[in-house]
Parts: structure tokens; C-alpha cells; sequence
């Protein structure tokens, strides 16, 4: 977008919302535009994923009508947890009690370009960006979910059906590595672990994933650590989650839907 830093680093956001629609419409507008996302379909599932200190968000949109853990007590609980700007989301006017512990509220329907120039208003320019750190990094400092370009070479090249065949098989092949990982680094068999990294780099790599592909690369490349390595296992799932939701917003049933760009 016009006027941000080519570096900035958007925010990660934690979406709480018990209506999937709603949910699933907005992680996927943020996911195609970039963002790490997570999402929850309660208050008690939105706690859990802070407690599984593995995604940090730096921004929580939650509904204010949810059954079970909802309202003030949740954003009580959620500040408890996380120092991230919360923002609730509703249909309807918020109770005052709602307002006043939140830092802000947005009424639905949320329009895709509200919602991102929102976000973007919470993008930081890293003090050395670009500056190399070393293997180990923090989740927010994720690529974006695909690159679009390759999407359109590979439309291109063959059939759409084609296509979504190849994207389906990297998802497939994703979710199959976590079982062999998992058990490579309970018995410290630092060859597979690297051998696994390897081929999500590789495979990835080769059909845009960047997401999945970056994992893949600090996995590979951080078997001298295997508790860190380990702390990647749920943002690869993320990853997978995140393409497969790229997958089912980009392409039709009829195969005709354009390549979308995660940067616009």
C-alpha cells in the first residue's frame, strides 16, 4: 500500500469469533494480504492459544456476543495474557462496560479495505531491517502465505485444475510430515529432522508457499536446537492452515478465479 515502509512488519492477529462465516471471511482477506493469522471460536479456545506460547499476537479482534466466555470477562482474561491492542467487533452497539475495556470497536459488516487500513496503522519498521539475526526467529517475522507470482506462471503452464492439484498436494504433504517429525525429535534423530526440513523447504519453495517454505528452512537449519525446533511444530501447522485457506479463497469451483496478491 501507498506511504507504508517496504519493511514494515505487519502485526500478527488473533481472531475470536463463535460465527465461522465471519471468522474464516476475515482470516482469509488478512491471510491473502500477508498477515499471521490465528483464529479461535471461543474465549476459551482464544486462551488456550495464548497459553500454547506459540503465536503472539500483536492484535485481538473479538466478537462481543459469543456464549461461554465472553464480554469484560474475557478482555479481562485476554489482558492477562497478552499486552496486545484489542479491538472488539460487533453487529450490533456494544454494552459501555465492553467499550471502555477495549482500545476500540468496529461494527460489522467490516469492508476488507477498513479492515486492512486498521491493521496497517499497527505495521513497525524492524530498527535494522533486513539485518540477518541468525536461524532463530519469532513467529511475526513470517513471510507472506504464497507468492502470487508463481501461482500465475504456473496457470500459465497448464490447466487450472492442474493447478489446484499441485497446491492440494503441498497441503497434503504438509500435514504428513508432522507425525515423522514429531517422532524424529523425540528420539533426537537430528538426520531426519534435517532431511524433513529439507524437503518442506524444497517442495515449497518450488510452488510459492513461503510461509511453509521459510519453516521448512529454520527447521533444517536449526537441528542444534531441537527445543526450538520443536516450537516450530505449531507454526507449521499454521502455515498449513493458512494455505489451505489461500487455496479455498483463490480458487472457484470452475477454476476462473484470478491470482490474488497478499501485498495488496
Amino acid at each position: 500500500m501507498p506511504g507504508i515502509h517496504p519493511n514494515r512488519r505487519l502485526p500478527s492477529v488473533l481472531i475470536i469469533d463463535d460465527d465461522m462465516v465471519s471468522r474464516e471471511v476475515m482470516a482469509t482477506i488478512l491471510t491473502m494480504s500477508g498477515y499471521l493469522v490465528q483464529t479461535a471460536s471461543g474465549g476459551d479456545e482464544s486462551l488456550a492459544v495464548l497459553d500454547g506460547e506459540s503465536f503472539y499476537p500483536d492484535v485481538i479482534l473479538m466478537d462481543t456476543q459469543m456464549p461461554g466466555l465472553s464480554g469484560t470477562e474475557l478482555i479481562n482474561q485476554l489482558r492477562a495474557h497478552t499486552t496486545a491492542t484489542i479491538y472488539a467487533i460487533s453487529g450490533s452497539h456494544a454494552p459501555d462496560s465492553v467499550i471502555r475495556g477495549v482500545d476500540g470497536f468496529l461494527m460489522k459488516p467490516i469492508g476488507p479495505e477498513a479492515l486492512q487500513r486498521l491493521l496497517e496503522s499497527h505495521a513497525t519498521i524492524p530498527r535494522s531491517a533486513g539485518a540477518s539475526t541468525g536461524p532463530h526467529i519469532v513467529p511475526d517475522s513470517l513471510p507472506p502465505v504464497f507468492d502470487p507470482k508463481v501461482v500465475a506462471q504456473l496457470r500459465d503452464m497448464m490447466k487450472e485444475s492442474a493447478v489446484r492439484e499441485i497446491y492440494a498436494a503441498v497441503v497434503a504433504d504438509l500435514s504428513r510430515r508432522r507425525a515423522p517429525l514429531e517422532e524424529a525429535l523425540n528420539i533426537g534423530d537430528l538426520a531426519t529432522v534435517r532431511r524433513i526440513g529439507h524437503s518442506i523447504k524444497g517442495g515449497c519453495s518450488m510452488a510459492g508457499a513461503l510461509e511453509a517454505a521459510r519453516i521448512g528452512e529454520l527447521i533444517e537449519f536449526g537441528v542444534d536446537d531441537l527445543e526450538y525446533i520443536r516450537s516450530l511444530l505449531p507454526l507449521l501447522e499454521t502455515a498449513t492452515c493458512n494455505l489451505q485457506r489461500m487455496l479455498d479463497a483463490e480458487f472457484s469451483p470452475q477454476g476462473s478465479a484470478p491470482a490474488m496478491n497478499p501485498n495488496e
